[in-house]
Order: C-alpha cells, then sequence, then structure tokens
C-alpha cells in the first residue's frame, strides 16, 4: 500500500497522512494513532527517499560510537539501546550508530551533521565541560545527552538519574548500621556520574562527622574483575573497610569473589551495596546473599531519550530540558550492623 491508498483508506489528506506518520504536532494524537494503526495494519512503509524529499527528515536517531582496542563495550550501553530500540521500532524511527576513533570523534560529529544522515543526535558518558556537548549545540543541532555535562555555560537537553542522592542514601543507611570505615569502588571518575557519586557518599559522611580516605576510593573500569582486584585490595589493607559500595552490578560480582576468597562473609564481616540497572539476566535478589542495590532502569531510559529525541525532530519539544529520575534504594541481605 502506498500513500495514496492509505490517504484515501483513512479519507484523510495524503500531507495529512505524511505528517502523521513523521510526528508533526500540528496533527491531532487520536488522528495520529489512526493513521499509526492503519498503516501497520495494512503493511504500510513509507519509502526513505521520498519521505525525505517530502519531509526534510531522515527519520533516524544517531549515535557515534567510538570504538578501537582501548573501548570496551559496556552492557549497560546495550541495555540503554533496547529500551532506545523499543520506542524506535514502534515510531516508524531508525537508530544509526556511526563508529570512530576516540581521536576522530569531532570530525565524525561534524560529518554526520553536514551530510544531514539523521535527525537528531544522542550523547553518552559524558564528561565534564564536555566537548561533544558543546559542538553539537553550537551547530545548532537537535540532540540529548544521556548524563550531565557540569560546568557548560548554556543550558542544555539532558536525562540523568540523581547518582548524588541515591549514593548519599545508601551511605546513610551504612551510618545508621554504625560502619565508620567504608569503601567506594566506583567508576571513571573523569565522566561526571562517578563524580555525582562520590559526592554523595562524602556529602553523607561529612554529616556524620566522618570521611572516606583516599585509601578507600578506588576509580576503575567497571567490571568483575576490576572489582575483585579493587576489593582484595581493600580488605588486605592495615585498617579494611567494614561496607562497600560499588558503582555498578558487574563489580559487585568480583567483589562477591574477592571477599569469599578471603574467608570472609556478607553481611557479617563487610556490608556491601551495589548500584544495579535492572538487568533482566543478573538479578540482585538471586546472589547468594540477596544485595542490596541502589536501583533505576537504564531500559527505561533508553526509551524515555527516544521518546524525547523524536519529539525534537518534530518540533514538539524545543527548550533545553534537564530531567533527573530520582533512584530506589532496595535492602536485602547483604547489609547488615557493623559488628564490634
Amino acid at each position: 500500500m502506498n500513500l495514496k491508498q492509505l490517504s484515501t483508506l483513512l479519507s484523510l489528506s495524503q500531507t495529512t497522512v505524511s505528517r502523521a506518520l513523521n510526528g508533526y504536532p500540528e496533527v491531532s494524537e487520536d488522528t495520529r494513532r489512526r493513521v499509526m494503526d492503519a498503516a501497520k495494519r495494512h503493511g504500510y512503509r513509507p519509502n526513505p527517499s521520498a519521505r525525505r524529499l517530502a519531509t526534510g527528515k531522515a527519520g533516524m536517531i544517531g549515535y557515534v560510537m567510538p570504538t578501537g582496542a582501548t573501548v570496551d563495550l559496556d552492557p549497560h550501553f546495550v541495555e540503554f539501546l533496547s529500551g532506545l530500540g523499543d520506542y524506535a521500532r514502534t515510531h516508524e524511527l531508525d537508530l544509526v550508530l556511526s563508529p570512530t576513533t576516540v581521536d576522530d570523534e569531532e570530525d565524525t560529529y561534524r560529518r554526520i551533521i553536514a551530510n544531514k544522515q539523521v535527525d537528531a543526535l544522542y550523547i553518552s558518558s559524558p564528561l565534564p565541560v564536555d566537548p561533544r556537548v558543546t559542538l553539537v549545540h553550537r551547530l545548532g543541532f537537535p540532540y540529548i545527552v544521556h548524563g550531565r555535562a557540569d560546568g557548560l555555560d548554556f543550558d542544555y537537553p539532558f536525562l540523568d538519574i540523581d547518582n548524588e542522592t541515591a549514593f548519599k542514601e545508601a551511605t546513610r543507611l551504612l551510618i545508621q548500621l554504625g560502619h565508620t570505615k567504608m569503601a567506594l569502588i566506583n567508576g571513571d571518575n573523569t565522566h561526571s556520574f562517578a563524580i555525582h557519586r562520590e559526592r554523595g557518599m562524602k556529602n553523607a559522611l561529612a554529616a556524620a562527622g566522618l570521611s572516606l580516605p583516599d585509601h578507600r576510593l578506588v576509580s576503575t573500569a567497571m567490571t568483575e574483575e576490576q572489582g575483585y582486584r579493587a576489593t582484595r585490595r581493600l580488605l588486605e589493607s592495615i585498617e579494611p573497610p567494614t561496607a562497600i559500595i560499588c558503582s555498578s552490578l558487574f563489580m559487585s560480582l568480583g567483589v562477591v569473589r574477592a571477599i569469599r576468597d578471603l574467608g570472609l562473609t556478607i553481611p557479617d564481616d563487610v556490608s556491601l551495596i551495589a548500584h544495579d540497572d535492572v538487568f533482566p539476566w543478573l538479578k540482585p535478589e538471586n546472589f547468594s546473599v540477596p544485595l542490596s542495590t541502589t536501583r533505576s532502569s537504564i531500559r527505561a531510559a533508553g526509551a524515555r531519550v527516544a521518546a524525547r529525541l523524536a519529539a525534537r525532530i518534530s518540533g514538539q519539544e524545543s527548550e533545553p530540558t534537564g530531567e533527573i529520575w530520582p533512584v530506589d534504594l532496595i535492602v536485602r541481605g547483604s547489609v547488615s550492623a557493623v559488628r564490634i
């Protein structure tokens, strides 16, 4: 079925049908839903070239993906893409990944925008004063940041979770249980999320007259192996911590293994809290000792970023709105009062 036939079937103009299919704001939600339902029922698929000519839109969301020997594919990224893809698939959008080296990132962004290969971009794992955000913003191209790039001198659209409060609340729980010697196994401290998590923990400790000494603060790649190595170093030190907070469920696999290998137990010897992004295939409640976590769905974040990008493409969203999601603290069996 082509556009003309679909228009005749619905008794609507071809222009209205085209605008409904491409998310234009002047089309009512009822009409858009009616058109989308009919298109799906009758197998209508817009011709990409015709759509570009008619609307000036490619119907594509872009992501510049660093590759190379020094770049690890983070499972969090895969889960985020799943959420983004779920939304895109049901809203006639495609996702374009543009691989690049770290050194060529800026040129890749410029090329994509100049060639109009996509309608909007999303930027992930932002750094403070992130040059990618500055570049895309100055070029006037639609985008959203997943996370926050602190220190920029302009407002920008973003979606983030409240990392600072999440780690503050986790630390306060441990303080209430009597822990005064805590450690943080964090992600890469050049990224904003890790900076916010460290700040949250330190603020909670400071409010209780405590501190986080440098030898109990580890910044590393969020992998099982790095979690294991960091935990061994911490627990084999002169004054080992009685509680550990780590920034990833994957890290916590290594933390648990290290504690076991040292002949210690959770939570009697070491209490443990991890950040958990609700992976369907790695559930904290299924650990040998159910794991306490701070929780926010990264898959839901992916879907929300896609929805906001679609709104920016269609003109329904134009303001540089920041969106911060709260994080739940789920208490399970991996924390207890400190042993005296």
